[in-house]
């Protein structure tokens, strides 16, 4: 199979490129500014697999156009997509009140309109194969979280996309569905979670523990495969238990 995986560089989306990587599938990746963490990424999916097809792009999604010449490269190069996996996210945290217009704006760009734009670009070649697979990745934080309005309402909003998605091309052989990530060590994890609230996380989860990162990787691959050709505008959590932000 044939992967489409923005924001690929580090945490999730690098756990997801280098997964796919190792099953066997072609995977394409975007990246937004740092070109040597993508480099190394392209380079652990060769360690991985000799052969592996794996490239990268640089892609701000927010922007249409360059989401429609960066997805045309990608089909030139790889010639197909079987799987779409929408996955870059910022965070610019802050209290409702205090908001600026540019921290809503470059969250909901980037995390809702940018996943919209790249959904929407490959739809004509998945309903060409009438075959396709979009994974969207959220976050506990759709319920809502103190200080990340912008962030949990991008979020939320990804479900009723995804759901969109399902209801008008299911019959089409296209699937949509959302995978919900608890806590997981990644960068973003790092800078924007407080101490008080991981030791909430780990006190209550559960598992007792943070998520591993190649343990949503591998829910998303369950997703794309044909295991799961009748999971249809489902919502995934992978949360070991902990259905709740602190």
């Amino acid at each position: 199979m044939i992967f489409f995986v923005t924001g690929g560089s580090r945490g999730i989306g690098e756990a997801i490129v280098l997964e796919a990587t190792r099953q066997g599938h072609d995977v394409g990746f975007t990246h937004l500014a740092n070109e040597k963490l993508a480099a190394d990424v392209v380079a652990a999916a060769k360690t991985i697999r000799e052969d592996a097809q794996c490239k990268t792009y640089q892609l701000d999604v927010r922007n249409s156009s360059a989401v429609e010449e960066v997805a045309d490269r990608f089909l030139d190069d790889f010639g197909n997509v079987d799987v779409v996996v929408s996955n870059a996210g910022i965070n610019r945290r802050n209290l409702m009140l205090s908001m600026s217009d540019e921290e809503w704006d470059d969250v909901l760009q980037t995390n809702l309109t940018g996943s919209f734009y790249v959904c929407r670009q490959f739809l004509p070649t998945m309903l060409a194969n009438r075959f396709g697979r979009f994974v969207l990745i959220s976050s506990l934080g759709y319920r809502g979280v103190t200080g990340q309005a912008n962030y949990c309402a991008a979020k939320a909003g990804l479900h009723g996309l995804s759901a969109a998605i399902a209801k008008e091309y299911g019959r089409k052989g296209i699937t949509s569905n959302v995978v919900v990530p608890g806590f997981f060590e990644t960068d973003m994890m790092r800078t924007t979670m407080s101490d008080l609230n991981k030791s909430y996380w780990l006190k209550y989860c559960p598992m007792g523990r943070m998520g591993e990162l190649n343990e949503v990787a591998s829910v998303v691959m369950f997703l794309a495969s044909d295991a799961a050709s009748f999971v249809n505008g489902q919502e995934l959590p992978v949360n070991g238990g902990l259905d709740w932000a602190p």
